[in-house]
């Protein structure tokens, strides 16, 4: 619902105190937020970007991986009920969608979820979702990259009939040395960045085009070798596998929030990035509803199990032909391309915040004045996921970002709720409806959906924040731009 709100409140002073706590809980006033919003060092970013771009870099960097790829690992877990398990996951998205698209509304600025906290929670509150961010679209980039090279593979055997050796597009452990795949995508998406943020949105709407598309043509085809017989045993592995399997499908939500990240380049962010937010999200569930049902009805459920290339290698079996398969792996190639493009252009933006902020170093803020964007921030956050991309297993790297992204959207459910009780006057462009409740609804399907993921991703994320706490409480505490300012 749209709400224009009421006159702003005059702007408010961070909280006072200069104790430990206070220095922890020191918030930074939205009307700073936005005063800020695309100032870097040397330079600012440019608002070129209007809805229908910020639109298709949500799906841009929502529909890929999630559905091409992590699908053949998520049906294992749960059978014919994957499709259970993605409205469950969407679910959890559309209720921390809703949160996000008011508070996108009300703060548009480039930090998303980070800079949210900023305003609401205070300092710590916001370097832990800075951190968990980081966690999100850093190792996302990485994830989906891993990706990419199946589909790779796939097309180059079905055009000229040979593909990259195992050794050179597998990570070590998977009888690999490295997976040179994810490298090329990544080093490719960090070219098409350097070249600007509007140039890369044109290149990123095409390739959404190109990958709906695809997922159509899977549909139409799929639908034609579909056996109700597949569903006949609908929850093999009871509500325990459709949990687990949800857990690990909200990685193909995320990106949806990508959008967000933009708000520094946005014509009219506190109109555009809430519908973009909303809409995107409508699509993508809509497709991956459609593209899982249409695929378990094709296989048996049992069939998943250690497949790669999964939509390709159904559309294979049901047509008897491998051309289909092969056009398929090139949308896919395509679309995948288009989720490490915009995934890694939200990092970069979301560093470029945190670094306006004092919290990271001043060189992830450095904007080119030739091109207006962070070229150097650019080249560091990719070749670190360039990095991740070429030696990590895909498995490891999904359920890592899973479960930072909830518990940064879960921070986002939180922050909507505090600011409505600080700020209720402040002008909302959109507003969450049914009041508090879809907001609380958001944060326990966050938390539900984090406890069914194993014990070793928790160990991994508790050494992840381990590493962000020392870095905050031994850097960023001291030379936070609030930090400063009190001297």
């Amino acid at each position: 619902m749209l709400d224009q709100g009421a006159p702003p409140q005059n702007r408010p002073s961070p909280p006072g105190g200069t104790g430990f706590g206070s220095r922890l809980m020191r918030r930074k006033p939205v009307e700073r937020l936005v005063e800020e919003g695309g100032q870097g060092e040397g330079g600012s970013l440019r608002r070129s970007l209007g809805m229908w771009q910020l639109t298709m870099i949500s799906i841009g960097a929502t529909l890929g991986t999630g559905i091409f790829v992590v699908l053949g690992e998520s049906v294992p877990k749960a059978g014919p009920a994957v499709t259970i398990s993605f409205v469950i996951a969407g679910l959890t998205a559309l209720f921390s969608a809703l949160s996000y698209a008011e508070l996108a509304g009300s703060i548009p600025v480039a930090g998303s979820s980070y800079s949210y906290a900023y305003a609401t929670m205070g300092e710590l509150v916001a370097w832990v979702c800075g951190w968990c961010l980081v966690l999100e679209y850093g190792v996302s980039v990485a994830a989906v990259a891993v990706g990419w090279g199946e589909y790779l593979n796939e097309l180059l055997d079905g055009t000229i009939g040979v593909t990259i050796p195992n050794v050179l597009s597998s990570a070590p452990g998977e009888g690999g040395i490295i997976n040179l795949p994810g490298l090329i995508v990544v080093l490719l998406a960090m070219v098409f960045l350097l070249g600007g943020a509007k140039e890369s949105a044109t290149a990123n709407t095409i390739m959404v085009i190109v990958k709906i598309a695809a997922l159509v043509l899977f549909c139409t085809i799929g639908f034609m070798g579909f056996k109700s017989g597949n569903y006949s045993d609908f929850m093999p592995l009871g509500t325990a596998g459709v949990s687990a399997a949800a857990a690990s499908l909200f990685f193909s939500y995320i990106g949806f929030d990508a959008a967000s990240t933009a708000g520094e380049e946005a014509k009219n962010p506190q109109r555009d990035l809430p519908r973009a937010i909303m809409l995107s999200l409508v699509i993508v569930t809509a497709l991956y509803v459609l593209v899982a049902a249409v695929a378990v009805g094709a296989w048996n459920w049992k069939d998943f199990e250690g497949s790669e290339a999964t939509l390709a290698a159904i559309m294979n079996d049901v047509t008897g032909q491998s051309v289909w398969g092969t056009v398929l792996a090139a949308g896919a190639v395509i679309s995948i391309a288009s989720v490490v493009l915009t995934v890694l252009y939200g990092q970069t933006r979301v560093l470029f915040a945190m670094s306006r902020d004092g919290l990271v170093p001043k060189v992830f803020g450095r904007v080119s004045k030739k091109t207006g964007t962070p070229r150097v921030n650019t080249v560091i956050v990719s070749l670190f996921c360039a990095g991740l991309a070429s030696v990590i297993p895909l498995g490891k790297l999904v359920d890592a970002t899973s479960i930072g992204t909830l518990f940064a959207f879960g921070l986002v459910n939180i922050a909507v709720i505090v600011l409505r009780r600080t700020r209720p006057d402040m002008p909302r462009t959109f507003r969450v409806p049914l009041g508090w409740l879809f907001p609380v609804l958001g944060f326990g399907f966050c938390a539900y959906n984090m406890f069914s993921l194993d014990s070793i991703t928790w160990v991994v994320f508790g050494v992840w924040m381990a590493v962000g706490l020392v870095f905050y409480f031994l850097y960023g505490m001291s030379r936070s731009r609030l930090a400063t300012a009190e001297k």
